[in-house]
Formats: C-alpha cells, structure tokens, sequence
C-alpha cells in the first residue's frame, strides 16, 4: 500500500509547516509520497492550502515531482499540469465523495467506500485502510 503524506505531515498535523517545500522534502526523505496543494497564478507556481503561499522554485519542485500528488486549488494550476505535466499526478476537489486523478487512481473524501483503485483520505488515521490502493493521511508514523 502508498503511504501519502498529507501536505508534509506524518505524525499529526502542523499547520504552520503544511505545504512548505522543506516540510514536503523531509517527508519524501522518510520514504513517504505526499500530497501538495499548489496554485499556479500568472504563471507562477506556488504551494498552499488556504492561499498560495510559498512561490515554487523549479529546483524544488523537480525534487519532488516524482513523489507527490498535487492537489490543484485553481483552475489555472489544473491547465498548467494538463499542460505541462500530463505525465504526473494531479487532481481537483473541493467536497466531492470521489475524484479522478490524472493517474486513474480514486481520490476518495473520508468515511466513503474504497477499492483496490482507492486513495482513501483518511486525516486521523483510524480507518481500516487494507482493501484501498493508498493512504493519505497526517498519521504516518
């Protein structure tokens, strides 16, 4: 099963460090994909949840490229992966139950059904995750 880290977290959930590159490397470097928020505005990437908030160096974001699935908060960041990234994971959401990632994988919203084909967002780590494909969670470790 992947193990996701949600926006860097792996053992809870720290606010101030979600989505900060440094944050997003370590998790990578304790074996973890991780899940980042990203917005693209003027052509200029930046990650963040509530707003963008850390402008992207390209240096950074091709260290973590290859582990990560990037959630596109703005439409314009969903163009700029269609785009420039075909090959890489991203998806949309905002409360859906489901969403397709551009993988084929099931980015499935808490307390939803799963199958093997599933990434199950599960933040407090207390589901029973063995029949999904994935987890993304802030509980890791």
């Amino acid at each position: 099963m992947i193990k996701i880290s949600h926006r860097g977290n792996t053992n809870g959930p720290y606010p101030e460090l979600e989505n900060k590159p440094e944050y997003l490397l370590q998790a990578i470097s304790n074996g973890f994909d991780v899940e980042v928020d990203v917005w693209v505005i003027d052509k200029i990437m930046y990650f963040g949840h509530d707003k963008p908030t850390y402008i992207v160096d390209p240096i950074v974001f091709y260290k973590i490229v290859n582990n990560a699935w990037f959630h596109c908060k703005n439409i314009e960041a969903l163009k700029h992966f269609i785009d420039m990234h075909p090959t890489k994971r991203f998806f949309w959401h905002e409360t859906d139950d489901f969403t397709l990632t551009s993988n084929g994988y099931i980015w499935t919203y808490p307390g939803k059904d799963i199958t093997d084909k599933t990434i199950i967002v599960d933040l407090d780590g207390s589901r029973n995750v063995k029949k999904a494909y994935g987890v993304c969670s802030d509980f890791l470790l």
